[in-house]
């Protein structure tokens, strides 16, 4: 079949096409992006603007035709932490629903931690071990460590690149001292997660999703992106320390310039980066794997798996017991 995964983050809109079937590997299709920027348009009182929710419904509606025109025959709407920590969400929720038609789910930083883990584990297998793994989001960093397919531990923060560049690194290029301080505070910061994270054991396989870990791998020596998602990438904490000191020192139209920079994600690469070093020295990991597929990847994969329990169930291979559009995917 053919799916549409929407996703609606705190910096953009993503659309994900697939081609899909039980026990095969999810085909990418097409995706589409767009910058929102929902976590900056935000009042005092943290409520989605005006402005805001007006640019959030059209984006909604012009991805939810691409899909339909895509043939999609489901599409996944889902929101995490820009929308999940708005004190105005459920409004927001009430008038995209009303005016485009689609329900977004809000996904629990737990939520995301856990099937992003899903995700990771489908593409190492358990010839991997026990994996941990980190996914630097706009608003959020997800950590999470198991054996199985869940974890068995799920842990969000409010770290997110885009988050600490708003509250930290205003200043462009941001001040030596002031990253000196950001990087004393998440050391301080990441204490108890990483204690909690490590009880089920150390990880024979640690790993990093998101965009932010694929801008740092690139820029640290990795393949580009046209070497396709089989090829290894790796992220070094040596190689990684080298990067901030570097650009730390430019401004956010200089880091545009890199390769593997995008524009809309050149003002947050250094907090970006920042949380990246703090993660690995507060875990003790020299080495990250990159993994190509992350949270949509794991909605994917978890609905595939839902339809097949169903199917199991009923005998007459319908798309029964699949979460709703209200529903919150999770373990």
């Amino acid at each position: 079949m053919r799916l549409g995964v929407l996703d609606v983050g705190s910096n953009t809109v993503h659309l994900l096409v697939v081609d899909a079937h039980r026990g095969g590997h999810p085909m990418p299709m097409s995706s589409t992006k767009a910058t929102l920027r929902l976590s900056e348009n935000m009042d005092s009182e943290g409520r989605i603007t005006s402005d805001g929710a007006s640019r959030l419904i059209a984006n909604v509606a012009e991805f939810a035709s691409i899909a339909k025109t895509s043939g999609c025959v489901q599409l996944m709407p889902f929101a995490t932490s820009a929308v999940r920590e708005a004190t105005n969400s459920e409004s927001v929720l009430a008038q995209v629903r009303r005016e485009t038609g689609v329900e977004l789910r809000v996904l629990s930083g737990v939520d995301e931690a856990r099937l992003t883990f899903l995700a990771v584990r489908r593409w190492y297998g358990w010839s991997a071990g026990r994996i941990l793994n980190l996914d630097i989001g706009g608003g959020s960093l997800e950590l999470s460590n198991g054996a199985d397919e869940a974890p068995d531990v799920a842990i969000s923060l409010q770290l997110g690149a885009g988050r600490l560049t708003r509250e930290w690194l205003r200043e462009d290029p941001p001040g030596k001292r002031r990253v000196a301080v950001l990087r004393d505070w998440l050391d301080a910061e990441m204490v108890q997660a990483a204690k909690k994270l490590l009880e089920p054991g150390r990880p024979d396989l640690a790993v990093g999703t998101s965009k932010t870990f694929r801008s740092l791998a690139r820029l640290t020596g990795a393949a580009p992106s046209a070497a396709g998602p089989r090829e290894r990438r790796i992220l070094t904490s040596s190689g990684l320390r080298q990067l901030i000191a570097f650009i730390s020192r430019m401004t956010a139209a200089d880091r545009a310039e890199l390769e593997g920079v995008s524009s809309d994600r050149s003002q947050q690469l250094v907090a970006g980066a920042l949380v990246a070093e703090a993660s690995m020295r507060a875990l003790s990991l020299d080495t990250l794997e990159i993994c190509p597929w992350a949270l949509r990847e794991g909605l994917i994969l978890r609905k595939l798996d839902t339809d097949l329990d169903s199917d199991s169930s009923t005998g007459n291979g319908r798309l029964e017991g699949v979460p709703g559009p209200t529903e919150t995917v999770s373990q």
